[in-house]
């Protein structure tokens, strides 16, 4: 319970509008509700099931650039808005996630991106390291040479059935955890939120919510080579 409500009290005031409950209000009322969301939180994990309400989002388009073409649908990132709620269920089980690969070295050595701030990864040391290594080539008389690869809409394009597969097979997931994890993927639900105007529900068939807490390491088990 004291996880669950030091969780709500160090969430950023900022709210959706998928939340009935505004992040402040929830705030002053954590001691209050934390017992009822650890119940709830509880039974998701271990009947491995993640609500509906939970995997409903709101998809806010934002122009990727400022010089793309808005009429165009290519030009924007679709950002899912989700409960805050929902947000603290999956930070619980990130945190479980991300210590089991982590314990296990599972994660890649080099990876910058989408690392706790505890491991000192950021943009700065993927640089670093592409920087040093092209200086000692220079040293040795070598000829370098950088390929970059930019996958365009990396979250939208994610097979979720290669996706849980990569989690069973190469990471060792099995049992009520890959159980909660295809729950949290399939049967997901997503409309277009514009102004006051929004569009009718559909199903997700691709891709996991960007902007949510677990889609990043998720999509590194993805794209991880093997």
């Amino acid at each position: 319970m004291l996880v669950i409500f030091s969780a709500i009290c160090r969430r950023p005031d900022k709210s959706c509008v998928a939340d009935t409950l505004p992040t402040p209000q929830l705030k002053l009322v954590a001691d209050l509700i934390a017992p009822f969301l650890t119940e709830l939180f509880n039974r998701s994990v271990s009947t491995a099931t993640v609500p509906t309400v939970f995997k409903s989002a709101l998809i806010t388009p934002l122009i990727k650039k400022p010089d793309l073409d808005s009429t165009h649908p290519r030009s924007y990132r679709q950002i899912s808005n989700l409960s805050v709620v929902s947000k603290l269920l999956e930070r619980i089980v990130f945190r479980q996630l991300y210590s089991y690969l982590s314990a296990a070295d599972l994660l890649p050595r080099l990876q910058s991106a989408y690392r706790t701030h505890q491991c000192h990864h950021s943009t700065e040391t993927a640089v670093l390291k592409v920087l040093t290594d092209i200086l000692y080539a220079v040293d040795d008389g070598d000829l370098s040479v950088v390929a970059l690869l930019d996958l365009s809409a990396a979250f939208d394009t994610v097979d979720q059935d290669i996706l849980l597969t990569r989690l069973k097979v190469s990471f060792g997931t099995g049992g009520a955890a890959l159980d909660w994890l295809q729950s949290y993927l399939t049967s997901r639900l997503e409309c277009v939120r514009r102004g006051s105007a929004r569009s009718t529900h559909k199903t997700v068939q691709f891709g996991v919510p960007q902007g949510s807490v677990l889609p990043p390491p998720l999509l590194s088990s993805y794209t991880l080579l093997a």
